[in-house]
């Protein structure tokens, strides 16, 4: 059983609401720290973008500067696809499943969000459809893009396991991992890199985990070696 549920404490309406507010006081506290923290991630420095990237979309080929499609702000999530595998990396697919829908919304507030793999566009298209999803999704195959932003790794960093990785040399243990990236572009159409953020670093993205973390057991994979063992493909459930 789940540490905490067995013999779990059982108190009066009254009591559990003198203790939700002990715990409202907390979480207020941790509101206002995330409030600052976003504001401190906010006014970072920026990279200038002067490298030109070509992607293939649904709109043929497109470079960075024109992915933003008419908004200023551009927010590229890392899918991790490496060209040689036949389907997308499942636990980017859990994160997928946590923004399709939600882009509409953030086009409202200046933002253009997509995703972005090194596998080809024909590839990327096959899968979207077998997911249902709706998203813009390009290939990045014949440039330098994922490598650059630090999620996909050559066969010799592999090899000497020493791949750059959330802003450390480290053995990635595969050719692709995750992240998000955000980019700016001025009224004189320059690009500049604002943000970005691998790992643990993207959990704020799946809501999924969130509303988990509301309830009694929590996302329940302490214990297992990799914390996403439970993780499949939405249409691979019950299979």
């Amino acid at each position: 059983m789940t540490e905490g549920l067995e013999d779990h404490k059982i108190v009066s309406k009254d009591d559990w609401i003198e203790a939700r507010k002990a715990l409202l006081k907390k979480e207020k506290e941790f509101t206002i720290l995330r409030d600052q923290l976003s504001q401190q991630r906010r006014k970072l420095p920026w990279v200038a973008v002067n490298k030109e990237y070509v992607f293939e979309g649904p709109n043929g080929k497109e470079t960075l500067a024109e992915l933003f499609d008419g908004k200023s702000q551009l927010i590229v999530y890392h899918f991790m696809f490496d060209p040689s595998w036949e389907a997308a990396c499942l636990h980017c697919s859990f994160w997928a499943d946590n923004f399709n829908g939600i882009i509409v919304h953030l086009n409202q507030r200046d933002v253009t969000m997509i995703a972005v793999s090194r596998a080809p566009y024909s590839k990327l298209t096959k899968y979207e459809k077998r997911m249902g999803w709706d998203f813009k999704w390009v290939s990045s195959y014949d440039t330098d893009f994922n490598f650059d932003y630090h999620v996909s790794f050559r066969p010799e960093e592999l090899d000497r396991k020493e791949a750059f990785y959330n802003y450390n040399l480290q053995d990635s243990n595969s050719s692709e991992r995750e992240g998000v990236s955000v980019f700016y572009k001025d009224p004189a159409g320059r690009v500049f890199h604002t943000y970005s953020a691998y790992a643990r670093g993207i959990d704020m993205l799946n809501v999924a985990y969130h509303y988990l973390d509301l309830v009694p057991k929590g996302r329940d994979e302490v214990g297992h070696e990799f914390p996403q063992f439970w993780v499949r493909r939405h249409d691979e459930y019950g299979k």
